[in-house]
């Protein structure tokens, strides 16, 4: 049996039961690479992988993930660098007196003492405040979807390979001005306040668990539409920035004649300048199998 025909077979088997996120294949001269949409969190039970992506991976030599989540040492001199104010400033002296307010109050619910933050600065206490409301309603890091890409490549001795550094990826938000870093503090406040941080986490989750193609498209909208500060930021930095210089390594990673399972964010797969259409654009044939 062909590898064409076990695909089709296995993928007709278990789409609509296990399918989760988004899997695509990527051909060139011979050359095979697959790419795959994660979530940074989950929940007990999500995992293992699903079998359509299980064989892909199986059948790669090598794991490609954004960043190795395991190399703790490199996130924190990153910390150091681009999150933390140098010894004698906090982020009392970069908020406005309303901003502040709103920011203690927040922490307060989280259950976080100002304190404990204080040396941060407000883009990390921003994503810290909504990991810790996931958290708190069962999504975990420990259970994100590169852990268990990471175990299965650890299991069967692939090579792990990296797209960015820590250091790269915190430089990316440390790029926002001082009015912007407050601008995105307000506005993941408000929406953890009114419960929109929530509810649009759950719908992207959701939408990643039971590979609802609407779903992600919808949740890849949300996310990048609007004149908001976050917004602006996904779209034009954290999507219109990386995913060309991603897609630039994946085909380096494809010339040196290596199969290999690519493992990223959901969102770097949606719309027009997602990657399955940056690779198409540069000769790569991009087949979608769920």
């Amino acid at each position: 049996m062909s590898r064409a025909i076990f695909f089709a077979l296995l993928l007709a088997c278990c789409q609509s039961v296990f399918a989760a996120g988004q899997l695509y294949r990527v051909t060139h001269e011979g050359k095979t690479s697959y790419l795959y949409g994660t979530v940074h969190v989950g929940r007990d039970g999500a995992y293992p992988l699903d079998a359509v992506a299980s064989r892909a991976l199986l059948d790669s030599k090598a794991l490609v993930i954004e960043l190795d989540i395991r190399e703790d040492k490199a996130f924190q001199l990153a910390l150091a660098r681009h999150a933390r104010y140098p010894e004698g400033d906090s982020v009392q002296r970069h908020l406005t007196p309303a901003t502040l307010d709103k920011l203690q109050q927040a922490l307060a619910r989280a259950g976080i003492p100002l304190a404990s933050v204080q040396h941060y600065k407000p883009w990390l206490i921003a994503n810290l405040l909504v990991g810790s409301e996931l958290d708190q309603h069962g999504y975990q890091r420990s259970q994100a979807a590169e852990y268990a890409l990471l175990a299965a490549a650890r299991q069967q001795d692939k090579t792990v390979r990296e797209l960015e550094s820590a250091d790269y990826q915190l430089g990316l938000f440390d790029s926002l001005d001082e009015r912007q870093q407050e601008q995105y503090l307000l506005e993941n406040l408000t929406d953890l306040a009114d419960g929109d941080a929530l509810k649009k986490s759950q719908a992207l989750i959701e939408a990643w668990s039971t590979a609802d193609g609407a779903g992600i498209n919808a949740a890849w909208r949300s996310a990048t539409s609007g004149d908001s500060v976050s917004a602006g930021f996904m779209n034009r930095v954290l999507l219109g920035k990386r995913n060309p210089e991603m897609a630039a390594n994946i085909e380096r990673i494809m010339q040196q004649d290596q199969v290999a399972f690519v493992g990223v964010g959901l969102l770097h797969l949606v719309g027009d300048d997602g990657l399955p259409q940056l690779l198409r654009r540069r000769g790569y044939q991009v087949e979608q199998l769920y």
